[in-house]
């Protein structure tokens, strides 16, 4: 197992190493790991479990609005409703096939996969979600994923190397393993936040293909998580953008087990200050996980933030920052190293807003803001374009990380911000020769 993963740490970038983690602080009364059971020909990673030691748990997800929901949905979306989120205590994940558009065996597939994960831990009926990612409509190769399952319950743990063994188990065309770690102080107690993503491709809108999961020690009720989970996501997971494509399979799941103690944090009055200051942890955590699966993005070689500011609601902010992000036009832009801001005024000028008085072309402004600190560039002021510097510009867009603010000038003082990524060669590349 060790060369394994010597090998694939040395498969990183240099530009990927910088983002995978030395070191992690991870919640109490976690354990997991990620073995190879057969799924890939190529020997790597591809089996990935989760259990909570803790008591019960309780847990809430996001799911795929893809209408062609693959099967790992279908059957975890059924027992998150069965269950109201309480007792469950494990995660199974495959990669490198997404039981995906497979029928009545598909699902079949999946809930052996539960039913496996349940009794190798002694959990009860229905204690266990299942994920799958790869590719689309190839039937699953269960017996050694249920062999894989019954081999890597006796030896998960709760160190780095365990997590980032999980991380690793879950990826396709990831260039790296998506895993962050954060603690934060609640109430006088000190609670811990690990999650993992992978997605390079397939991002947007609505998460598309992308899985992950965070736990926490801290103590939660199920609605307040799943209230928690929503508000995170589409801050996060659902604000982020590569290509402009909905997968079949995209999971988003929280899990709290209370092992660090303290009280039980609900939305009455009473818990309200716990319950925003959770909330606004698990959202700023969310976001960097998110944003990890931005700068892996397939083919990419920019990290662009756009923030639209000043807006009449979140979700007409939301909505303009998403249509920029997904525009192509746009994108190549950004690729080639062009300020075209044109482009980006085209793409706010055919969002679908809520009305005619959410955008105002008079008082519009577009600025590059520099990530290296030097003096912003106004291209659009108030509906009056500046004279560029296309010298600065330049400089500005060889960085590799590009933000973008617009100001819409409503009045509203709603914002939002968007994560995206330039499109490349690569990107084509990568898509074309993914089955082979």
């Amino acid at each position: 197992m060790k060369s394994v993963i010597v090998a694939q740490v040395r498969f990183y970038s240099d530009k990927a190493a910088r983002f995978v983690p030395k070191t992690g602080v991870y919640p109490k009364g976690f354990a997991v790991g990620g073995i190879h059971c057969g799924v890939k020909k190529n020997g790597k990673l591809d089996l990935a479990l989760l259990q909570n030691q803790h008591g019960n748990a309780v847990a809430s997800a996001v799911f795929t609005t893809n209408k062609f929901k693959a099967a790992p949905v279908q059957v975890s979306q059924r027992i998150i409703k069965e269950t109201g989120g309480h007792g469950i205590n494990s995660l199974v994940i495959n990669s490198g096939n997404a039981n995906a558009v497979t029928g009545a065996k598909g699902i079949k597939d999946a809930e052996s996969m539960v039913t496996a994960t349940d009794a190798a831990f002694g959990n009860g009926e229905n204690s266990t979600l299942v994920m799958s990612t790869g590719v689309i409509g190839q039937k699953l190769p269960i017996s050694p994923i249920l062999k894989g399952i019954d081999t890597l319950a006796g030896s998960l743990g709760s160190s780095h190397q365990h997590w980032l063994d999980c991380a690793n188990a879950i990826c396709t065309t990831d260039t790296f393993p998506k895993l962050v770690t954060k603690q934060f102080e609640l109430n006088g107690i000190t609670y811990t936040l690990a999650g993992l993503a992978k997605g390079a491709g397939m991002i947007s809108p609505n998460m598309a293909t992308l899985l992950g999961f965070f736990v926490t020690d801290a103590p939660v009720t199920a609605p307040a998580l799943r209230s928690i989970l929503q508000y995170s996501v589409d801050r996060s997971f659902n604000s982020i953008s590569v290509d402009g494509d909905m997968s079949t399979n995209d999971t988003i799941v929280a899990i709290a087990n209370g092992a660090a103690g303290g009280e039980v944090i609900d939305q009455t009055s009473s818990s309200a200050v716990s319950y925003s200051k959770l909330r606004s942890e698990v959202t700023d955590f969310a976001q960097q996980l998110a944003q990890l699966v931005v700068r892996d993005g397939e083919g990419a070689t920019k990290f662009i933030t756009i923030t639209v500011k000043d807006s009449l609601s979140f979700s007409d902010a939301k909505t303009i920052a998403s249509t920029i992000a997904n525009s192509s036009l746009f994108k190549t832009a950004m690729y080639g190293k062009d300020a075209n801001w044109g482009r980006i005024l085209c793409a706010i000028g055919y969002s679908d807003v809520s009305s005619s008085s959410s955008v105002l072309p008079d008082r519009t402004s577009v600025t590059f803001v520099p990530s290296d600190g030097i003096e912003p560039l106004k291209v659009l002021v108030d509906g009056e374009p500046e004279e560029v510097d296309e010298a600065r510009a330049s400089e500005l867009l060889e960085l590799e990380d590009i933000n973008i603010d617009i100001d819409l000038g409503t009045g509203g003082g709603q914002s939002a911000s968007f994560w995206t990524c330039d499109l490349s060669h690569e990107y084509v590349t990568i898509n074309g020769d993914y089955r082979s």
